[in-house]
């Protein structure tokens, strides 16, 4: 299936495996990208020389295309960004709108870019400063999310940019592709679809927790960074929710204290990063150490197999997922039902 997307990165289908923290490592965008889809790494979380070992890692297992996600407010995205114009990574997502000079940066380099936007105007911001395509996540996506459903959203932004618009939040099967391109968009991504696979490096405790929930074991908190963000319910999600402004700065800064011992910064070196994330967002102290240190929230229940202790995000469309098959019979099968679709609708009267 040709689109805009597929000739803009190289890819066979128009399928994007989007970066999750602790999830989007190596063995997930190899199998992703082998399999004809699009995998990004995350890489928020990794280090410079974990960046490039990874990097150089996917290059092992596929000749495919592949992508990094940087996380813009980070004080070493520079660094980020020309390393993957040395080692000629396709493209550049961001999860939190990059400043021009990193998008002027990846350009002058090669490295395409994809934003991703919960919002009309964020879509239109970044057009204007001249990026390759825009991933549009609806309210019902998992992670940091906004209020407006994907069907909403979507059109909005197909009718409002020329770029290609990835479409995010809700997808899981070729019916949801199929609407994606009734829609206007030149592709789906998937998080929480990708995160259930056997490719997935998620603990099985982890993954049960996810194929156990409905459509409504989600929950969208500010309480883990100050942003709005879906995750699934947890007795800790809980009591996030529930803790006052006190109890809560408490307990930011017990977490901040064993990410801090897990990665090796500096107490200096982590607040730099919290004033980096409060920038531009009215956060109180409690948000912006969670903020800090939400990647340790991750890593507890993503990469340690703890769902009880951390913070899992997921997008409401676990409620639909079942099963756990291989990147490569998932693409396959998204790809044979959007086929199966497009016939039945063909010869619809």
């Amino acid at each position: 299936m040709r689109t805009r997307l597929t000739d803009l990165l190289g890819c066979r289908h128009p399928i994007v495996q989007t970066g999750m923290g602790f999830v989007s490592g190596a063995p997930l965008v190899a199998a992703t990208s082998g399999a004809g889809g699009f995998g990004i790494i995350a890489s928020a979380a990794m280090s410079l020389d974990e960046l490039r070992a990874t990097i150089r890692e996917v290059r092992r297992r596929t000749d495919a295309p592949f992508g990094v996600n940087v996380r813009a407010d980070l004080p070493d995205a520079v660094e980020r960004i020309d390393l993957l114009v040395r080692e000629r990574v396709r493209l550049a997502s961001f999860a939190l709108a990059p400043q021009r000079d990193l998008l002027r940066r990846c350009a002058d380099g090669g490295v395409l870019t994809m934003p991703s936007v919960g919002a009309l105007r964020h879509a239109e911001k970044v057009t204007g400063w001249g990026v390759d395509a825009v991933l549009v996540q609806g309210g019902e996506g998992g992670g940091h999310t906004g209020p407006v459903p994907t069907t909403l959203l979507l059109p909005q932004v197909v009718d409002a940019v020329e770029v290609p618009v990835v479409a995010a939040g809700g997808f899981f099967d070729g019916r949801g592709l199929v609407a994606a391109l009734a829609y206007g968009a030149a592709g789906i991504a998937m998080g929480t679809r990708f995160l259930l696979t056997s490719d997935s490096p998620v603990g099985a405790a982890v993954k049960r927790h996810y194929l156990e929930a409905s459509v409504t074991d989600t929950v969208v908190t500010t309480r883990v960074d100050g942003v709005p963000h879906r995750v699934l319910r947890t007795p800790f999600v809980e009591a996030l929710e529930h803790s006052g402004r006190v109890a809560g700065l408490v307990r930011s800064i017990r977490h901040a204290g064993a990410f801090r011992r897990q990665t090796g910064l500096s107490w200096p070196a982590m607040l730099r990063t919290a004033r980096a994330s409060r920038r531009g967002r009215e956060l109180t102290w409690a948000q912006t150490v969670m903020s800090a240190n939400t990647p340790a929230l991750l890593r507890t229940s993503m990469a340690r197999g703890r769902p009880e202790s951390g913070v899992m995000p997921a997008g409401q469309v676990t409620g639909l997922i079942h099963d756990l098959p291989s990147c490569a019979e998932l693409i396959d099968r998204i790809m044979k039902e959007a086929d199966d679709r497009l016939a039945a609708l063909s010869t619809a009267r």
